[in-house]
């Protein structure tokens, strides 16, 4: 989750991801850790200043929730309504004009472990489709999917044209939706030649996110085997072991009392990737998986 773009370097601190979780300009709000600005490819058009409104590029679809291919429907192939009773929070990294708001996004706030951007601006790929756009349409199309399952779906955020909410905002709808489970949805921004996605888990802080540190590590793997499995796409080659990674620095993670993880579901500067993510259909092989995922820790 990298931004790049003169025209907020001076005020915006890119995401850098590298390891994590949910950033973008802005200190790196939850998920700045290793990377920094990475410039476009030699030939590619610089990505828009700071996860500026892109214009996707060509099949990078317009409608979020297109009729899913055969095979896609999202049906879980069990009962009818497996998921019923069940609480998911999901959290669609970043908004859409973050970009636009940098006093606000950087505006400190307390994750327990240190202080941190309320928010970040996201990465984009060299073309312009930006995190936050590809966050917004998979967390649609997921909710769709859980909804026709039988359960109760909550976003933390309701379109890609506002700004924030903060990241210890995100946690506490979780929170105050008593969530049996939640996850925030992202994409990394590293350097071209890394691939793969990953899933970050909180560690115990001495915090309120200790009683389901346990049980976060369930529903990652879960999620993890699941989006293997229903993406096709690798294991990260340059952060965490296995596709699993720990964080104690993220404030979506450390001041959530429901069982929570991230997803980060590969690179955006990777070419590979990036051409994945701008298909509709490969977006909704990700929220399918994802959704497969959560099924199977809820069960």
């Amino acid at each position: 989750m990298s931004v790049t773009g003169k025209a907020l370097a001076a005020t915006l601190v890119l995401c850098g991801l590298g390891a994590a979780a949910c950033g973008g300009t802005a200190a790196g709000a939850d998920l700045a850790r290793t990377r920094g600005p990475v410039p476009p490819a030699a030939g590619t058009a610089a990505a828009p200043a700071a996860d500026a409104p892109a214009r996707p590029a060509a099949g990078a679809a317009s409608d979020p929730t297109p009729s899913p291919a055969a095979g896609q429907s999202g049906q879980s192939g069990q009962s009818d309504k497996p998921l019923s009773g069940k609480v998911v929070v999901i959290d669609p990294g970043h908004n859409g004009q973050n970009y636009r708001h940098p006093a606000e996004i950087n505006k400190q706030v307390n994750v327990l472990t240190q202080s941190k951007a309320c928010d970040t601006t996201g990465t984009a790929t060299d073309n312009g489709y930006s995190e936050a756009a590809f966050t917004w349409d998979v967390s649609q199309r997921l909710a769709k999917i859980l909804k026709s399952r039988g359960a109760t779906v909550k976003l933390t955020r309701d379109s890609n044209s506002g700004v924030g909410p903060c990241i210890t905002q995100r946690a506490a709808i979780g929170n105050r939706a008593k969530a049996d489970a939640a996850i925030s949805v992202h994409a990394d921004g590293a350097s071209p030649a890394n691939h793969g996605f990953h899933v970050i888990m909180p560690e115990k802080i001495g915090g309120p996110v200790d009683p389901v540190v346990k049980a976060s590590r369930k529903l990652g793997l879960d999620v993890r085997n699941a989006f293997r499995r229903g993406t096709g796409l690798p294991y990260s080659t340059y952060i965490g072991k296995d596709a699993l990674d720990y964080r104690n620095d993220l404030g979506g993670l450390n001041l959530s009392t429901v069982p929570k993880v991230f997803i980060e579901s590969g690179n955006m500067r990777n070419s590979a990737e990036a051409a994945k993510f701008q298909q509709p259909a490969f977006r909704q092989r990700i929220a399918l998986a994802l959704a497969n995922g959560l099924q199977q820790y809820l069960k």
